[in-house]
């Protein structure tokens, strides 16, 4: 963002999703600063977009896992960026988990990566939202 991709453009909405890569060497504190700090340059480069950000997916088998538990303190934070007029949030990871909790190797192969069904699991659950922040 700090080398001219978004000059020039302005778009309607961003969809952000990042931070699970760095739930294995990171803080949830940490990858929420990351992640106010993208927030803040889209704000800044593009004032009129409004941000939708997306809590980190959850990863690993069971709610016991590390990083699953990494993600979910990072998404607490990060959910407070949303101020309702430009910046919102989505979290959609409960799609992904069976009613126990468990992750699933059928949604998600190795437990992080998404396949063909979970990326439609991904589309299905934030299309309502996006249409609602594009008609805005």
């Amino acid at each position: 963002m700090d080398n001219g991709n978004l000059e020039g453009i302005s778009p309607k909405l961003a969809v952000i999703m990042i931070g699970t890569n760095n739930s294995g060497t990171n803080t949830p504190e940490q990858i929420a600063e990351g992640t106010t700090v993208i927030v803040g340059q889209l704000r800044k480069k593009t004032p009129k977009t409004k941000i939708l950000v997306l809590g980190v997916f959850p990863r690993g088998e069971t709610p016991a896992d590390a990083k699953r538990q990494v993600n979910e303190k990072t998404n607490a934070i990060v959910s407070e960026l949303a101020d309702g007029e430009h910046v919102f949030y989505l979290d959609i990871g409960k799609s992904f988990l069976q009613d126990d909790g468990t992750l699933t190797r059928e949604i998600m192969p190795d437990l992080l990566h998404l396949n063909e069904q979970s990326y439609t699991i991904w589309a299905e659950s934030i299309e309502p939202q996006v249409a609602k922040l594009m008609a805005d």
